[in-house]
């Protein structure tokens, strides 16, 4: 199951840095993760210092 990234996002880009696949791109209001390319490694969720990403 992919990961989804929450409110407490503050758009720093650790996400997007630490993820193997490139899943992850800087969206409007926080990052998003692209589901299909997600495989659910949880390196995102282990390099957010917010905590704001968690298995959907």
């Amino acid at each position: 199951m992919a990961y989804v990234i929450g409110p407490e996002c503050i758009k720093c880009g650790a996400c997007s840095e630490g993820c193997p696949m490139g899943a992850i791109k800087e969206g409007d209001a926080t990052y998003v993760i692209d589901a299909g390319t997600c495989i659910s490694c949880g390196a995102c969720s282990d390099s957010c210092p917010m905590g704001a990403i968690k298995e959907g």
